[in-house]
């Protein structure tokens, strides 16, 4: 386990913090189980912005929320600029300011039309080649007696 040294500043409460967890791309590649090559993709992107220590990279807890920010949005299926674009509302809330907060909304309302899109498609594909399948045995079933 990594950790850094101790960060002079106080937390909101006025206590000092102790130690901030520090990762490595090791280690941040098999918590999320993918390549150290994606999360430098990501880093060069600006998804990521890990702290320099020679050749070496030292990723903060902001990073790791961020990386789990980034992969969850590839699975819903998020392009790299709406992933960018939610990643720095993020970055921008910790206020709960209500125009971000508005514009993460209709992202998510225009990600979900587009997948009830993409269903009815589906679904719709389905249903023909249910209908080929059917005229295929009925022909088949023909030729065979």
């Amino acid at each position: 386990m990594n950790a850094s040294k101790a960060d002079p500043t106080p937390t909101a409460n006025g206590s000092l913090p102790t130690q901030r967890r520090t990762y490595s791309i090791g280690e941040l590649a098999r918590m999320f189980e993918v390549t150290p090559r994606t999360i430098r993709f990501y880093e060069q992107e600006g998804l990521l912005a890990p702290e320099r220590r020679g050749q070496t990279r030292i990723y903060h807890e902001k990073d790791r929320v961020r990386l789990k920010l980034t992969l969850r949005g590839k699975r819903l299926g998020f392009s790299l600029a709406e992933i960018r674009e939610v990643i720095e509302m993020y970055d921008a809330m910790p206020d709960g300011n209500a125009r971000q907060l508005k514009r993460l909304l209709e992202i998510l309302a225009d990600k979900r039309n587009n997948m009830e899109r993409q269903l009815e498609d589906i679904r719709l594909m389905q249903r023909e080649l249910d209908d080929v399948e059917m005229r295929a045995r009925e022909v088949l079933e023909r030729l065979d007696h």
